[in-house]
């Protein structure tokens, strides 16, 4: 194809260009591996949500024998480069929260895909939680502790995580985006738009909101992230406070050992070793969220045990 730009890839399969027209651009999408997911579900869940009024990428034309999609150009000017920009962080996150209580609103769950299939959002049931949070035992423990000590620690890790996947206390019953930071929102046309959503389930309504608050790709103080914290509560008075606080808390931690292993398999398996810079700020959002519940003793000691430096380097 002609007048195209490569753009900055993502932690997928997907390989993304940028398709110059004499009044306009699109971005072409390309995927050869999990292709239904990254091509047919994306799109599905991009139609669900602007059917929603909530601004994602429209698809202009799908050549999936081809391998590849061709979407709305959103531009280059994601939150995360604006909020390192700008002095007024809040003033984002203000609006960002406004897009998260939107998409927790949806309530329609299927959508006809471009092959006129009925796709339906699965649940983010418990199995998926812990089959993620165990990609820390698969990756990074693997790759960082010899083999008896692996052993004993996964033995112990796994009926943790067990515990604290069934302490769960709010339904999964909201649109969860399961990558919702600011480096997958955009400002286009003044509006605030949301990408890579193709790996959206049903799921926890605190979910979402950690992935936002304790983002391993942008650093922020704990009064900060108490603000935004609080800011959500104030706009979203029904919850129940202590099941929600509860919920967070777990769900930061599990999601946060789930990308460090992730990030650990991008590098070993790969070949992207830039993820792994991120890492060390992983652990720290751990440790800040290990240290404020007895719920995560059994954890916090077991990690120590095995990664104490890794906690103390932060």
């Amino acid at each position: 194809m002609k007048n195209l730009i490569k753009i900055k890839g993502d932690a997928s399969f997907r390989k993304f260009f940028r398709k110059k027209n004499k009044n306009n651009s699109s971005v072409i999408v390309f995927a050869k591996k999990e292709k239904f997911k990254n091509l047919l579900i994306y799109d599905a869940i991009n139609k669900i949500l602007n059917k929603n009024k909530i601004l994602a990428p429209s698809l202009y034309q799908e050549r999936y024998n081809q391998n590849y999609i061709e979407i709305e150009d959103f531009g280059n000017e994601t939150i995360f480069k604006i909020l390192n920009k700008k002095k007024n962080k809040f003033l984002y996150f203000k609006k960002v929260i406004k897009i998260l209580n939107k998409i927790q609103s949806i309530k329609n769950r299927s959508i006809k895909n471009f092959k006129n299939k009925n796709y339906i959002i699965p649940k983010y049931d418990k199995k998926i939680l812990i089959k993620e949070a165990n990609l820390f035992c698969d990756w990074y423990v693997k790759n960082n502790l010899s083999k008896n000590n692996r052993i004993k620690f996964i033995k112990r890790f796994k009926k943790i995580v067990k515990k604290l996947a069934s302490s769960l206390k709010l339904k999964d019953n909201v649109f969860v985006h399961r990558d919702f930071h600011v480096s997958n929102l955009m400002l286009f046309n003044n509006r605030i738009g949301v990408i890579d959503s193709q790996d959206a389930l049903i799921g926890n309504k605190a979910y979402d909101l950690a992935s936002l608050i304790d983002d391993v790709r942008f650093k922020t103080e704990t009064s900060f992230k108490n603000k935004i914290y609080k800011y959500y509560l104030d706009k979203n008075s029904k919850i129940e406070k202590y099941k929600f606080k509860n919920d967070f808390e777990i769900l930061s931690i599990l999601r946060n050992l789930k990308i460090i292993g992730i990030f650990t398999r991008l590098a070993v398996r790969d070949h992207k070793k830039s993820y792994l810079r991120l890492i060390p700020h992983a652990w720290a959002l751990i440790d800040l969220r290990i240290k404020q519940n007895k719920l995560f003793n059994d954890l916090k000691y077991l990690i120590k045990e095995n990664f104490k430096k890794k906690l103390n380097e932060n």
